[in-house]
C-alpha cells in the first residue's frame, strides 16, 4: 500500500533472491523454515503493526512476518523490528489513494487508468495499492473527481498497543528501533 512493491521486489536479493509474500507462500509460509537454520545475520520487519507486535508478544505465528520472527527466534537470528505504535501521539498520517465506486460513473474510458503509468488503476473498482506511487495523475484526470488521494488523519495510539510494543523490547533477540534508518546502527 506504499507503492514500493516493484522497488523492494528488485531490490531483494541475497542467497536465495526472491521475495516472499503472503501470496506466493499461502498459509504453511515454508520459506520462513530457512529463518530457522541461523544462517541469517538479521531479521527486520518495518513497519510492524500494532496487530503485529500483538501476535508475536504473545507468541501467535499466524502470518509470514510473525512465523519469520517466531522462526528466527529459535535460531537466536538477531531481530530488528520498528513497530508502528511506539508514541502515544497524536501523529498525522496519510491514507491511501481510493477510487470512490458512488462518484465513479463507468465512463467508457477511464481516462485516470489510461493515464496511470503504474497501471494501478482498475477501472469501477479500485486501485492497486502495491502499484500505486501516489503521483496524483489519476486524481486530476478523473472528470468525475471518483479518485481521492492524500487525505491526513490525526491518529492516538493506544495504550494496550504502546503496552504491547514495551513487552515487545523486553523479548529476548527483539531490537526495537523508532525509524527505519535507524537500524543503520546495526551494522556499525
Amino acid at each position: 500500500m506504499y507503492g514500493l512493491y516493484d522497488r523492494v521486489e528488485s531490490l531483494t536479493g541475497g542467497k536465495y533472491r526472491e521475495l516472499a509474500t503472503d501470496n506466493n507462500q499461502k498459509f504453511s509460509y515454508p520459506i520462513t523454515g530457512r529463518l530457522s537454520l541461523g544462517k541469517y545475520d538479521l531479521l527486520i520487519v518495518t513497519p510492524a503493526t500494532a496487530n503485529t507486535v500483538s501476535k508475536i508478544v504473545y507468541g501467535i505465528a499466524d502470518t509470514l512476518v510473525t512465523n519469520a520472527v517466531a522462526q528466527s527466534g529459535k535460531s537466536h537470528t538477531p531481530i530488528a523490528i520498528v513497530p508502528v505504535d511506539i508514541h502515544p501521539g497524536p501523529i498525522e498520517t496519510i491514507l491511501p489513494s481510493k477510487l470512490e465506486l458512488s462518484k465513479c460513473k463507468n465512463c467508457d474510458e477511464c481516462v485516470a487508468s489510461l493515464i496511470c503509468e503504474q497501471g494501478a488503476i482498475i477501472p469501477y473498482s479500485e486501485i492497486d495499492l502495491q502499484k500505486c506511487i501516489g503521483c496524483g495523475l489519476c486524481k486530476n484526470s478523473c472528470p468525475e473527481g471518483a479518485i481521492s488521494e492524500g487525505k491526513i488523519i490525526t491518529l492516538y495510539m493506544r495504550d494496550i498497543d504502546i503496552e504491547n510494543t514495551k513487552k515487545l523490547s523486553k523479548i529476548e533477540g527483539i531490537t526495537i528501533y523508532e525509524e527505519p534508518s535507524d537500524i543503520l546502527d546495526y551494522f556499525e
